[in-house]
C-alpha cells in the first residue's frame, strides 16, 4: 500500500522534473528598440518574399533556440534576432527545439549588435554559433554605426567574409549578399539587385504600369499627329487642285 510519504515524495520528484514537450513557447525578453524590430522585421518580409515559392526553409527573430543534450528547456538556449534554417519544413513555430527537429541548427544567424549586447554578440554567442550551434554563416549589424561583419566556418573556425565592391558581404548558405542601403541592413541578389520588401514591389508594378500608360499614350498622340498631318496635305492638295481649276487647268492632267 502506498503510503502518503510515499505520494509526497513522487510529487516531489515530479515537480523537479522537466518534460520536453512539442508545445515549447519562445522564452526571449522584448526587443531592445523599435530600430531592432523594424530591422528584423524587414530581412525577415524581404527573404519570405524572395522564397515564397520554396517550402524546405524557416526564417524566424527573436525566437528561442533550445539545444539542451539533455533535452530540457531550462537549460541550454539561446534567442538570436534572426536565424534561417535550411532543409526544414516551412511552417509556423513557437520556437526552435534542436531535439524535434532532427538536431538542425541555423545555418544562417545575424545578430543586432546595441552597446549592452555587443560583448556577448561578439564573445560567448560567436563561441556558441562556433563551437555547438556550428552555423556556417554569423553576421553582426550595428544600426548606429552602420557597421557590418560576416563570418563563414571554415575547418570549424569562424573566418572573417571580405566585402564586395559595393561594400556586401556575402552569404553563402543563402545565395545573397547584405549590404546598407539608404541606413538600414538590406538584401542583394547575387547580381547586385536590391531584393524588394512586399511594399516595393506593388510601388514597382505601379511604376511600370504607368510607364506602360505613358508610352500608349505617347503612341496614340503620335498616331493622331500622323493622322492630323495626313488631312493637312489631303487639304492642301485640294486647295491647289481649286486653284488649277480656276485657271482652267485641269489637275489630273499634272
Amino acid at each position: 500500500m502506498t503510503t502518503t510519504q510515499e505520494i509526497d515524495l513522487v510529487k516531489d520528484i515530479s515537480d523537479e522534473i522537466i518534460f520536453p514537450n512539442g508545445d515549447i513557447y519562445s522564452n526571449e525578453p522584448p526587443l531592445e528598440t523599435e530600430i531592432h524590430l523594424r530591422q528584423i522585421i524587414l530581412l525577415w518580409q524581404c527573404l519570405e518574399l524572395l522564397w515564397q515559392e520554396r517550402k524546405d526553409f524557416y526564417v524566424a527573430g527573436n525566437l528561442t533556440i533550445y539545444y539542451s543534450k539533455n533535452q530540457l528547456k531550462s537549460e541550454d538556449f539561446r534567442g538570436p534576432d534572426l536565424f534561417v534554417v535550411l532543409g526544414t519544413q516551412r511552417k509556423t513555430r513557437k520556437s526552435w527545439v534542436v531535439w524535434e527537429e532532427e538536431g538542425k541548427y541555423p545555418n544562417f544567424i545575424l545578430e543586432i549588435i546595441s552597446p549592452t549586447t555587443a560583448k556577448t554578440d561578439l564573445g560567448l554567442k560567436l563561441q556558441i554559433y562556433q563551437d555547438t550551434f556550428r552555423t556556417p554563416n554569423y553576421f553582426l549589424y550595428n544600426p548606429y554605426t552602420l557597421e557590418l561583419i560576416g563570418f563563414h566556418l571554415v575547418e570549424g573556425t569562424y573566418q572573417p567574409i571580405e566585402a564586395n565592391n559595393q561594400g556586401h558581404l556575402r552569404s553563402q548558405q543563402l545565395g545573397l549578399y547584405l549590404g546598407v542601403y539608404e541606413e538600414v541592413l538590406r538584401l542583394f541578389t547575387a547580381e547586385g539587385e536590391l531584393v524588394p520588401t512586399e511594399r516595393e514591389v506593388a510601388q514597382q508594378a505601379q511604376e511600370k504600369a504607368f510607364s506602360a500608360e505613358q508610352k500608349a499614350l505617347s503612341a496614340e498622340q503620335k498616331a493622331e499627329l500622323e493622322v492630323q498631318k495626313t488631312l493637312e496635305a489631303q487639304q492642301k492638295a485640294e486647295r491647289l487642285a481649286a486653284k488649277l481649276r480656276e485657271l482652267n487647268i485641269d489637275p489630273d492632267l499634272i
